[in-house]
């Protein structure tokens, strides 16, 4: 052993120790601490329901609480199990808007016996939840997606062309109508053109912000580069404008400026982006007798009823907000079902604005946007482009979805005809959501367990 003061010694300081493996927590548990709370919100909701329509807890409270505890066990087992470093308030904030919306629909069909949802809504749930499973488990990588980059992109195409050739629906032609089922192809093309999207624009980004001619402030690429992620996007909002489907036509244009800008860091394609959004829907607009029709209902939702004609929908989806004031007059209380056929899809957020009343209305949009925020953040957090365009994509298509629907039925924006997610009535666009949230745990995992040493080694 050399001792101090000896020639060629020395001194042993605490930076030449080795360096502790940093772990970090997993919190698995606050997850599910999280998802019990959720699935108790609800069933609390639920039973509300029941005893203010009709003085009684509801004899199926019990058997709702635990089919949602359940899924959402199956759920937490598969997080733990194939992502046990993902985020913990992505699943629970999932479960309970999915609650919130299966107590909502619940009673509405307590006012319409005729047409009751409850049971359908429940039966997608599952599916959606067993999708989320398989996604969890069975994905090992986000990365894997990015070889299916131009697959996913002509899958897209494919889904959207299909409902051209079946009847229209409300003056849309979204909806593919099998056997007594209806799907919207739509909803699955989303999940499919952010792949692709996130998949070239990562390849490219460098071809996208530093070649090609400057046009004012401007950055414009070569047609070489920037080509085929027009083509593809042209393409398909062509098609949604055929379709008369205005609403996603908005969303898919804001989903290829955000990953635009995002993967260029130039702010000038937000203008341009707007500009051409703004052009399109003032000529869409004028052109097409639907689209100008929500514009004149839009513009003036009283006409009908100083025309002696009655409220519209879009006048009683404003009384109901009125009607709620800050605090809501409590479920099952309201009157939202005046709206009509619509007021379990287009219009349900303009029950929870009434029963819920501003206070609980702020609840919904404060989970969206927790819901949005974690996924930009597991998208920040990531080394390799493609998994933070994907990240961003996924939680913009919430972020864009949550602005039109709730823009439309509260009169800001004219309306679109979209689902709001997890709350609304329909199948395809409760099992799309399912998947995005899938997907933003796999990525949250990946962009974590990447700070993990213990998990390195």
């Amino acid at each position: 052993m050399i001792q101090p003061g000896t020639p060629g010694a020395r001194t042993v300081t605490p930076a030449d120790s080795p360096v502790p493996a940093l772990r970090l927590p997993r919190r698995r548990g606050t997850e599910f601490g999280l998802i019990v709370l959720a699935v108790l919100l609800s069933v609390y909701g639920y039973c509300a329901v029941g005893l203010a329509r009709h003085g009684t807890l509801p004899p199926g409270a019990l058997r709702y609480g635990a089919g949602l505890g359940g899924l959402a066990l199956l759920a937490h087992c598969a997080v733990r199990l194939r992502a046990p470093y993902a985020d913990p308030l992505l699943l629970p904030i999932a479960v309970l808007l999915n609650g919130v919306g299966l107590v909502l629909i619940h009673r509405l069909d307590l006012e319409t016996p005729g047409h009751r949802a409850t049971p359908t809504q429940l039966s997608w749930s599952t599916l959606g939840v067993a999708l989320f499973t398989a996604v969890v488990l069975l994905l090992p990588h986000h990365r894997v997606l990015q070889r299916y980059t131009y697959l996913c992109g002509g899958g897209a195409l494919a889904l959207l062309t299909l409902p051209i050739f079946f009847p229209a629906v409300n003056g849309a032609r979204i909806w593919l109508r099998v056997a007594g089922c209806s799907i919207q192809p739509g909803e699955f093309a989303k999940l499919l053109l952010a792949v692709f999207f996130a998949g070239y624009l990562s390849a490219n980004r460098q071809a996208l912000a530093f070649t090609g001619r400057r046009v004012w402030r401007l950055q414009l690429p070569t047609g070489r580069v920037l080509g085929p992620v027009v083509a593809i996007w042209l393409l398909s909002v062509g098609v949604l404008v055929l379709e008369r489907d205005l609403g996603t036509s908005l969303l898919f244009f804001g989903l290829f400026v955000v990953l635009l800008y995002v993967a260029t860091g130039r702010t000038g394609w937000i203008a341009v982006g707007l500009l051409l959004a703004l052009v399109g829907a003032y000529a869409v607009g004028r052109l097409e007798p639907h689209v100008h029709a929500r514009v004149q209902d839009w513009l003036h939702p009283f006409a009908s009823i100083e025309a002696g004609q009655g409220a519209g929908q879009l006048a009683q989806s404003l009384f109901a907000f009125a009607a709620g004031g800050a605090l809501g007059t409590g479920l099952g209380l309201g009157h939202s079902v005046l709206i009509g056929f619509a007021v379990k899809s287009d219009f349900i957020l303009a029950t929870a604005g009434e029963e819920l009343g501003f206070a609980g209305l702020s609840a919904l949009f404060l989970l969206y946007a927790l819901l949005v925020e974690r996924g930009y953040r597991a998208g920040l957090a990531l080394r390799d482009p493609f998994g933070r365009l994907l990240a961003v994509g996924l939680a913009s298509i919430v972020a864009l979805q949550v602005f039109v629907i709730a823009g439309g039925v509260t009169g800001l924006i004219p309306l679109t005809g979209m689902a709001m997610p997890f709350l609304a009535q329909g199948g395809s666009s409760l099992v799309t959501n399912w998947i995005i949230v899938a997907l933003l745990i796999r990525i949250s995992d990946s962009a974590r367990s990447q700070y993990d040493r213990t998990a390195a080694s």
